[in-house]
């Protein structure tokens, strides 16, 4: 991916108010070049092997609650006592995000993202099955359906 996409989802995330380092990652973080810290993300460009798991990983910061973010870090957990907030609802964000910036699926879906399922995400997003856009909806993230429903959100940081 060109240097030019990784600015343009940096460019993105500052003007959300996601928080962004750049810094040294070290080879045995969980994303090649990327890692979660007190609620913000550090981006190694020279180790960044998927940009778009940028948008994963701001994902998850985005749907957890504004009064938690700062306690993130790469030991991402689920938290029953937090709805809204896991796998699902950070890659329904991730989506939304990438189809405002008019980016291509396989930049959010790539070949080494998902578990090995990114091709069959591709293919549910793209015919317009959402996973975890109800978890956005009810954290009062986005609407579903009509010409302003989800991927379009309402709020991009969960209040």
């Amino acid at each position: 991916m060109s240097p030019d996409t990784t600015q343009t989802l940096l460019d993105f995330l500052a003007g959300i108010d996601i928080e962004v380092r750049e810094a040294a990652v070290p080879a045995d973080s969980f994303l090649p070049g990327i890692r979660l810290v007190a609620g913000a993300l550090v981006v190694d460009r020279a180790a960044l092997r998927w940009p778009g798991d940028l948008l994963h990983e701001a994902g998850h910061i985005a749907t957890t609650p504004a009064a938690l973010r700062a306690a993130l870090d790469d030991q991402l957990a689920d938290d029953p006592a937090i709805p809204h907030r896991g796998e699902a609802e950070a890659t329904a964000w991730a989506w939304a995000a990438l189809t405002h910036l008019g980016l291509p699926a396989g930049l959010l879906f790539h070949e080494g993202g998902y578990h090995g399922h990114s091709a069959g995400l591709a293919l549910t997003y793209a015919m317009g099955v959402y996973p975890g856009a109800a978890g956005l909806a009810q954290a009062g993230m986005a609407r579903l359906g009509g010409a302003d429903g989800y991927p379009r959100l309402l709020r991009w940081l969960r209040d």
